[in-house]
């Protein structure tokens, strides 16, 4: 069993709100960590995926929560939003910390029909698959290394490319550690049917659930890049709005996440396009047919499965670092990109560039340079990760570091 580095936080949260909702993907290890709590806290466990349970509070929400013994864990909650409202009339008539754990595999802030966010009421906190801390047992505190200190150690060990590749490839569902090539091509088929034959429809009638797994694998190839609806539609054979609708759902569901673009000016954020990510790098692979043996022939398609997983080795360690930045990307139009931007609370970032090469050159820091260059962007440090294993300066706050430093600081 893996030990979560977020379970401390959980519980502190379970300490101050009546109400906490463990978000995450389906096979993520939600129920995992929350069954943990049953002998350490005293909760029941009632999960949506029981036919029985769930009917019973699809009928009658009101009459489920008022006879339900308290503290308890009502796992996959997103399958019956109907009852979030009866949950909020509860905890206002006995304001009692640590009442509910919710799990839901959807972001009900994303779901239209949800009766009530319980805002000032719930904390949310965010549940992804293994970090290669939580695999390797230890903890990976990157973030706020890079916005803290002046410098980098170099790694506990060396990790060669083709031993990255495979941990890259695997990704972090705690479900295909250790396991098989073909074992895990089979589990990732039956995780994407689940998703898109029973997760979308719980939560919307949709039109055309057949062309599903053909936009998932288009957003795919699109991975690491701009994303443009309108190109991903024509594909698709589908209209714009069917298509915006379709990513929504994707997002709702955990699979893919969107990166907003950075900008000093912040009205000016979410005016261009963001980024696509797919939220594991493992399902990543699956889906354009990589592994290890075929990355060395395609290093276009690797370059993007790099970038996806450091994009989601960082956002894992948001969730525990003491450094919470929010994540970007930076684009001009005239085409200046970082693949990476962190943003601290006082408005300080770190830059990061992504790169599947063994050796970097001062081009790479190009980016970099130019955010550095203009004193109002605030950049403590610029990053090239790449696939070689020394810790090299570049300049004043440049670095070029080996990938594995992300949990080996």
């Amino acid at each position: 069993m893996f030990k979560r580095h977020i379970k401390p936080h959980l519980i502190k949260a379970l300490e101050r709100s009546p109400v906490v909702l463990l978000n995450g993907a389906r096979q993520v290890g939600k129920s995992t960590l929350v069954k943990e709590l049953i002998k350490e806290k005293g909760y029941i466990y009632l999960t949506f995926d029981d036919e029985t349970v769930y009917l019973a509070a699809k009928n009658d929400p009101e009459s489920f929560i008022n006879n339900l013994q308290k503290p308890v864990i009502i796992d996959e909650v997103q399958r019956v939003p109907e009852i979030f409202l009866n949950i909020k009339i509860d905890v206002d008539s006995r304001r009692i910390a640590g009442s509910y754990l919710l799990t839901g595999s959807a972001n009900p802030l994303l779901i239209p029909n949800l009766g009530d966010s319980l805002a000032g009421r719930m904390e949310i906190i965010d549940l992804m698959p293994l970090s290669q801390g939580e695999i390797e047992g230890t903890v990976d505190m990157f973030i706020d290394t890079a916005f803290n200190s002046k410098s980098f150690k170099q790694p506990q060990e060396i990790v060669s490319k083709k031993e990255l590749y495979q941990k890259i490839v695997i990704g972090g569902y705690p479900s295909v550690q250790a396991k098989d090539e073909e074992t895990r091509e089979a589990w990732m088929r039956s995780y994407i049917n689940l998703l898109l034959q029973r997760d979308i429809k719980d939560l919307a009638q949709i039109e055309k659930i057949i062309e599903l797994p053909n936009l998932l694998k288009i957003l795919a190839y699109r991975a690491s890049n701009l994303l443009n609806v309108s190109e991903v539609s024509r594909e698709c054979k589908m209209v714009a709005q069917t298509a915006h609708r379709y990513i929504a759902l994707l997002e709702t569901i955990f699979i893919i996440t969107l990166q907003q673009s950075w900008h000093t000016n912040f009205a000016l954020r979410y005016i261009k396009s963001p980024k696509v990510y797919l939220v594991d790098s493992g399902l990543l692979s699956y889906l354009l047919g990589m592994n290890v043996e075929r990355s060395s022939n395609e290093p276009i398609t690797m370059g993007k499965i790099v970038e996806n997983f450091v994009l989601n080795e960082l956002k894992k360690q948001v969730t525990w670092n003491k450094t919470h930045p929010d994540i970007y990307h930076f684009r001009t139009t005239s085409g200046t990109e970082v693949d990476i931007i962190l943003e601290n609370r006082q408005g300080q970032i770190v830059g990061i560039e992504v790169k599947s090469a063994e050796r970097v050159t001062a081009d790479d820091f190009k980016g970099l340079k130019y955010l550095q260059e203009k004193p109002e962007n605030k950049l403590l440090k610029g990053i090239v990760f790449y696939c070689g294993s020394q810790v090299v300066p570049f300049g004043k706050d440049l670095w070029a570091l080996p990938i594995n430093c992300l949990w080996q600081q």
